[in-house]
Order: C-alpha cells, then sequence, then structure tokens
C-alpha cells in the first residue's frame, strides 16, 4: 500500500501514450500554421480538426501524468479526435507536413484506444 500523497511510478504503457500525446499536440500545432500560411476556406475543417486534436492530446497527456480517474475516458476521447484529424489531413495528401501530421495522429490514436481499455 502507498503512503497519501505518493504516486505510484506510470506504468510504460501510460508513459508512451504521454509521449504520443504530446508528439501529437506537437505536430498538429506545426501543421495548424502550415496550413495559415496556405490560407483557403476549404482549410478550415482541417484547422477545426488540427485544434481539437491539439487541445485534447494536451489535455489528455496532463491527465494521465496527474492520474485524473477520468483519464481513462479522455483517452477514449482522444482516440477519437485523433482519428478524426488523421482523415482531416489525409485531404491533403500531397502537403508532406499533412501527411507526417496524420501518420503520428493515427500512432496516438492507437496508444489512447490501448490506454482506454487499461485500468489506470
Amino acid at each position: 500500500m502507498t503512503q497519501p500523497g505518493t504516486m505510484t511510478a506510470m506504468s510504460k504503457q501510460m508513459q508512451d501514450c504521454v509521449e504520443a500525446c504530446m508528439t501529437c499536440h506537437n505536430i498538429c500545432e506545426e501543421a495548424m500554421s502550415s496550413c495559415m500560411q496556405m490560407g483557403g476556406q476549404a482549410q478550415m475543417q482541417i484547422m477545426r480538426a488540427l485544434m481539437d486534436c491539439s487541445e485534447m492530446t494536451r489535455m489528455c497527456a496532463d491527465m494521465m501524468m496527474r492520474r485524473s480517474p477520468m483519464s481513462g475516458e479522455m483517452c477514449a476521447m482522444c482516440a477519437k479526435a485523433c482519428d478524426m484529424c488523421a482523415e482531416a489531413c489525409m485531404s491533403m495528401s500531397e502537403d508532406k507536413m499533412m501527411m507526417r501530421c496524420a501518420e503520428v495522429c493515427r500512432r496516438c490514436a492507437e496508444t489512447c484506444r490501448t490506454m482506454a481499455g487499461a485500468t489506470m
């Protein structure tokens, strides 16, 4: 039994998920900047997906790091946001940044789905 006020060490699985979330957050921020430079109304749907994914991944990582009892549900929602973002990014298949973002989002979605199914 742990002492009150102490935290158990983060599992390797959780560490991997936090890392995937932060990597995904960072690339979504970069992709947003890239989209803003391109301009155009068609980018609005992609921008929304990038913003949602960026915020969700950051919040998900934060919740896991503080061992929130809601982190399992957050991981499930985060996986959905990452899947939606990957789909949006795939609509710009000619853009290397967007393809990299889609790839990172897919990886993050996988780790989040795994964590959502795990007991925290």
